[in-house]
């Protein structure tokens, strides 16, 4: 039971570290509202405009993809670092794995969401 209680103690941290992070600048920062201050700004010039019309979700899709599959590939490293001690089970554990990878990477590619034309 004691060995539990480090790992307790990180996650009280983890919750109480992002808490004050939000909460002491709410309470100390000086709150001066001004025109100015509320007006938007774009390289240090006045903006002729305000941004308008629709937004292209094709970026969103290609950047959430990217995280996907980085984050898939981040799997690889362990199994680099402990290749030759998980044998031939290792070997095909990893050969699914990435089969499913290619098997996503080819359905995006079929849908043509890889495409910026």
């Amino acid at each position: 039971m004691i060995e539990y209680i480090a790992i307790l103690f990180a996650f009280l941290c983890a919750l109480a570290i992002p808490a004050l992070l939000l909460v002491i600048p709410k309470l100390l920062s000086p709150k001066v509202p001004s025109e100015a201050k509320s007006k938007p700004f774009e390289c240090g010039m006045e903006p002729f405009a305000l941004p308008g019309g629709h937004v292209p979700v094709h970026f969103y899709i290609v950047a959430m993809l990217f995280i996907v599959f980085d984050v898939e590939l981040v799997f690889l490293f362990p199994w680099a670092v402990l290749f030759r001690e998980l044998g031939v089970f290792g070997l095909a554990e990893m050969a699914v794995f990435l089969g499913f990878v290619v098997l996503g990477f080819w359905y995006v590619w079929k849908k043509r969401a890889l495409e910026w034309g």
